[in-house]
């Protein structure tokens, strides 16, 4: 038993009187009724008692409030006062609480049941810390007095606060009940403190309290909530007698790790112990299949408890809805909705929030407002979990306005509802909007937290306000009191990535790193896609050593994302490498690696991982049809891809994108078969878009068909007339072929002239990227590099073309010499050491001149060449190219 210290009692606290009116005090009231007129002063005890059975409560406080008034000697018995606080608690009247309060110097005596019945009030009617007030000053705390207080506390959820209360009442050598007990321990369970539970559990065994079966259940669920299942599975089987409660504990406690199949197997066993599993046995096992993403499982454990005749509660539909909802599957979770409506089970504010959750996901505008019409015709307009969904929902399908109209009518407005409305603007781009109402926030009772500055950060950089988003990262701990996490970087990163600054985005990375605050898969995730192109190969490195340092190899969307980049930044046996090394792979993985495969021309490759899907079982999907296809025109297997992309309507019921057809135009234009093309085009039963012209475009320019290749230029400067490549591209074409109409032709040279598109390449040496732009010799190398081009130049032999030549940049003779050959000299001479391995991006396409000269280079030189132009990743080894000269 833990020692018992004897501490002194504080002088009680009763409310004193001001010179103007406290909480305690009496209003004036001129309607007072005379206490000499009703009643003889020396008996009030009849009159009071008389009033409070006939239900006169006020009546009863005016005639006491009278007698303290008029300085009466009366006094009133403590039994009488108990009874005014009793009908004051059953009224819910704390107004008539405090005034009963300020008048207990009439009661005769001051006991301990007197203060314990003033404790009870306070906390009853929710002035939790008036109650506190009370107990902290009585002259004596009993079993009672310490029941009151513990009880309040654990109405308020206040676990912490119950355990201490328990540890000085110990001190104060007050023992609990069996009725005390389950309350402490129910505490001990639900704020973790196993410690303590063994303590209470050991002083239970010597009071002789473990007979009690609510204590020996309130022990075990302590075991199972602190996860001591170990613990809690040795008591379980110890005890002599176990009821439904004990196996509900034990079955919840191996749902809440995952271990469903331990849970049924205790659910079979206490079926055959003879116990019914109820209504909250069946609800617990269908929550926990939910919160593992097995929905239809789920379903099946609800239709089965309907077929034993256990009619499904508003808890079990709620779990139903709430799960589908967060799983993904909005659309049934609402017609369980609506088949809840049609059983008869009135929908609690959680079922009617996930509901409005699966509309927000859907963006199902029409069926939210439904939904929002039964929640006003059920009441639940002051549920703030209510309002903020549909803060939520409104704001996410555009509706701003009645967003807003929600939002002022919530009372007890929480963060959720001020991050939910200001996100709203926010997202809809009125960033001006969202600042007005965050400094409302800040003048509120609910101060913005970290979430709420995050969210303005993303707002304002979102939509291009750099600026005043960096400006409010650096505010957030002066000004906010509040410390930046990683999702505040989070923020900064994206940001940046998504308006393609992809420097400041690896900066605000790095920053991050060197003030030691740790990266999520978030982070991860944010930055890999700045390292997405042939000259950040030693950036992606970097990040995927710190993937391996905060251990977040287990991530599988952070693995795919690796795979992808690797690809793109040229290091395709990385990619491999982390692939094969994957013991879970989803489609996305495998997606990943074939689309890699295919932008470095490995067609073989790409179509063997695309048969070993169907070995493994995953279904493939749009990205994975897309790919195969590609490959197949890589490995020029026409028929092969035909046959594939009819596939994916017939045998896969998936309705083919743009970017499918257009994948079919390739496999038509590598093999030269342009009619074909033309047929499928005039075919398609949707619009043709820029992608599928391109396409053709540059099928026409390889195999020299000027007449189609006019056409599709004619179609893409009318879906793209401020394209200016498309503007450069027909001229030469005009030029080549005849001009049709020489207004047109004058129009476009004109718009050509002052729109012109200058080449670049950057090009890395060690680990510092240089920038070349086409005809600028203005670096101080370019005395050495001017030279050696001119002697490559002479040695590469002019490209044989079958039918005719445009490019995207004009030829060097008016330009210059081309950017991408320039990095070349650079990487090759210009430097001090001359890498094996060349990676050089171009922002435009390169021309076949600049091609085959890296093609020459790889074979005379013995380098590989990686060069990513806007339309095609390059492989040059000895003297080849993975992109079969068709780009």
């Amino acid at each position: 038993m833990m020692p018992c210290m004897s501490v002194s009692k504080p002088p009680l606290i009763t409310p004193q009187k001001h010179d103007t009116l406290s909480e305690f005090s009496l209003k004036p009231n001129k309607s007072i009724l005379s206490f000499t007129k009703t009643t003889d002063p020396r008996f009030p005890d009849s009159h009071l008692n008389d009033l409070c059975r006939k239900g006169r409560l006020t009546e009863a406080v005016t005639v006491l409030g009278s007698i303290a008034k008029h300085g009466s000697k009366s006094k009133v018995r403590p039994n009488t006062y108990i009874n005014l606080i009793d009908a004051c608690i059953n009224s819910h009247s704390i107004h008539l609480g405090r005034k009963l309060h300020a008048c207990i110097d009439l009661v005769t005596e001051i006991d301990v049941f007197v203060e314990t019945k003033l404790v009870s009030m306070y906390a009853k009617c929710g002035c939790f810390n008036d109650a506190r007030k009370v107990f902290d000053g009585m002259r004596e705390r009993n079993l009672y007095a310490w029941s009151a207080m513990i009880g309040a506390s654990s109405r308020e959820q206040r676990w912490r606060e119950v355990v201490e209360l328990y540890i000085l009442m110990m001190e104060d050598g007050v023992l609990p009940d069996d009725f005390l007990f389950p309350k402490i321990l129910q505490a001990c369970g639900n704020c973790g403190d196993f410690e303590t539970g063994k303590l209470i559990h050991c002083l239970v065994i010597k009071l002789g309290m473990s007979c009690f079966t609510r204590v020996r259940n309130s022990i075990l669920a302590v075991y199972v909530k602190c996860g001591k299942l170990s613990w809690a599975r040795k008591f379980f089987k110890r005890m002599d007698e176990r009821d439904a409660v004990a196996w509900n504990s034990m079955i919840s406690g191996y749902c809440q790790i995952g271990e469903n199949e331990e849970a049924h197997r205790l659910f079979d066993e206490m079926c055959k112990e003879g116990v019914e599993p109820g209504l909250v046995t069946w609800n617990i096992l269908i929550r926990s299949h939910h919160q593992l993403g097995q929905c239809d499982r789920a379903m099946e454990l609800m239709r089965t408890m309907e077929s034993l005749g256990i009619r499904p509660d508003v808890f079990t539909w709620t779990s139903m809805v709430s799960g589908f909802s967060q799983n993904g599957r909005t659309s049934q979770a609402l017609d369980l909705f609506k088949e809840m409506f049609v059983v008869g089970v009135e929908p609690n504010g959680v079922t009617i929030t996930s509901a409005i959750s699966a509309c927000t996901s859907l963006e199902a505008l029409e069926t939210g407002l439904e939904i929002h019409s039964v929640a006003v015709k059920m009441g639940f307009t002051d549920d703030v979990l209510v309002g903020n969904s549909l803060i939520d929902m409104y704001s996410k399908c555009g509706e701003l306005e009645a967003a807003q109209r929600v939002f002022d009518i919530i009372k007890g407005k929480d963060v959720y509802s001020w991050n939910s409305m200001i996100g709203g603007y926010c997202q809809a781009g009125y960033c001006g909007k969202a600042y007005e109402l965050f400094r409302k926030m800040q003048e509120s009772d609910v101060p913005p937290n970290v979430i709420t500055w995050n969210v303005m950060i993303s707002g304002y950089i979102q939509n291009e306000n750099e600026d005043e988003a960096l400006e409010l990262f650096q505010r957030m701990e002066k000004d906010g009191n509040v410390k930046q996490n990683t999702a505040s970087w989070n923020s900064l990163i994206a940001g940046y990535q998504q308006l393609g600054q992809k420097n400041s985005a690896l900066g605000v990375f790095r920053k991050m790193q060197a003030l030691g605050v740790s990266p999520n898969y978030v982070t991860i995730l944010s930055v890999l896609p700045a390292c997405a192109n042939l000259v950040a190969e030693t950036k992606v490195k970097e990040i995927h050593g710190c993937v391996f340092r905060r251990s977040l190899e287990p991530s599988l969307p952070v693995m795919n994302s690796l795979i992808d980049t690797y690809g793109k930044s040229g290091n395709i046996v990385y990619s491999r490498t982390i692939f094969d090394g994957m013991p879970l792979k989803d489609m996305i993985t495998w997606n990943s690696m074939i689309s890699s495969y295919v932008q470095h021309g490995c067609s073989d490759a790409a179509l063997d991982l695309f048969d070993q899907i169907r070995n493994v079982g995953l279904k493939p999907n749009r990205g994975t049809f897309l790919s195969a296809i590609l490959a197949y025109s890589l490995a020029g297997m026409v028929d092969e891809g035909k046959q594939l992309f009819s596939s994916i309507t017939e045998g896969y019921q998936i309705m083919p994108m743009l970017e499918h057809y257009s994948s079919v135009i390739d496999l038509y234009g590598r093999s030269g078969r342009l009619v074909e093309a033309l047929e499928f085009i005039e075919a398609m039963p949707l619009k043709p878009d820029s992608s599928v012209w391109e396409a053709l475009l540059t099928a026409c320019r390889i195999h020299g068909n000027i007449g189609l290749a006019v056409r599709a230029l004619e179609h893409l400067l009318e879906l793209e007339p401020g394209n200016i490549l498309n503007h450069r591209l027909i001229l030469q074409t005009y030029a080549t072929y005849g001009i049709p109409d020489a207004l047109k032709v004058r129009k476009l040279e004109k718009e050509n002239m002052a729109r012109k598109s200058i080449g670049q390449s950057w090009v890395e040496a060690k680990n510092i990227v240089h920038t070349f732009v086409t005809g600028d010799w203005s670096k101080t190398y370019s005395n050495l590099l001017y030279p050696w081009l001119q002697c490559m130049q002479e040695n590469v032999k002019a490209r044989s073309h079958g039918g005719f030549c445009i490019e995207e940049e004009e030829k060097e003779e008016i330009s210059g010499v081309h950017s991408e050959k320039i990095a070349l000299a650079f990487a090759l001479v210009g430097s001090n050491h001359s890498p094996q391995i060349i990676r050089i991006v171009k922002n435009i396409r390169t021309c076949a001149d600049c091609h085959e000269t890296a093609k020459y280079v790889s074979m005379t030189y013995g380098r590989e060449i990686y060069l990513s132009d806007s339309k095609c990743l390059h492989h040059f080894k000895k003297g080849h190219c993975s992109c079969g000269d068709y780009w």
